[in-house]
């Protein structure tokens, strides 16, 4: 399962109607592919300029235009569905999860990408080796084990699945996990990622989708 079959099946079966992308890049890559009757999409077009996104803006700077409302949108709109796909470093991706849960709506979800690199290689925190571009997750994952580390009022899963998609929605307090891995060292993770990450399985997968 990709990206965007994850993010149609949430929004069929739940019935969605309003999707946001942060971090859109190029739109057939995911968002062209989103069928959603509301679809907005943000990115700064730093990697593709002709990026005919609705707010070519970095993600910090959308939100805060939104809580302004110098959008079209209402200061406290909510979305279903939000895809975090931007820049995948730890910092950057953990202020898009804070400002997604303040506008998801109660029974959506947020997906992001990159949650499981395969090496740490793909993990690493330079996008770019000597001028060279190679497969990049970042440091994506750190972001979202902080998430479930640490959130109370959040429920947290990935599926290994086009390098590891993972789900946020929102919960009542919940317990947290045990904190492993408290300097986030990638070997550390990789040793035991399905307990540490809590990976679920597909059956697992869609009662966490379906709010079950």
């Amino acid at each position: 399962m990709n990206r965007f079959d994850l993010i149609n099946e949430i929004i069929s079966i739940n019935g969605f109607d309003k999707y946001l992308e942060i971090g859109v890049f190029h739109p057939s890559i995911c968002f062209d592919k989103i069928v959603c009757d509301k679809k907005t999409g943000v990115d700064p077009g730093i990697e593709n300029p002709d990026n005919p996104v609705d707010y070519k803006v970095t993600s910090d700077v959308f939100f805060s235009m939104l809580e302004s409302g110098d959008t079209e949108f209402e200061k406290d709109h909510k979305w279903d569905v939000i895809f975090i796909d931007g820049l995948h470093l730890a910092d950057q991706v953990y202020k898009d999860i804070i400002n997604s849960i303040n506008h998801i709506s109660d029974k959506g979800v947020i997906v992001m990408h990159d949650c499981l690199p395969p090496n740490s290689f793909y993990a690493r925190e330079d996008y770019a080796i000597n001028g060279e571009f190679y497969p990049w997750n970042g440091t994506t994952w750190k972001a979202y084990y902080k998430a479930l580390t640490e959130l109370s009022y959040v429920d947290v899963c990935v599926y290994n699945s086009d390098w590891g998609l993972g789900l946020i929605k929102k919960c009542k307090r919940r317990r947290l996990p045990k904190k492993n891995n408290p300097f986030y060292e990638y070997n550390v993770m990789a040793m035991d990622y399905v307990n540490e990450m809590n990976v679920v399985d597909h059956n697992n997968l869609i009662k966490f989708i379906t709010n079950g």
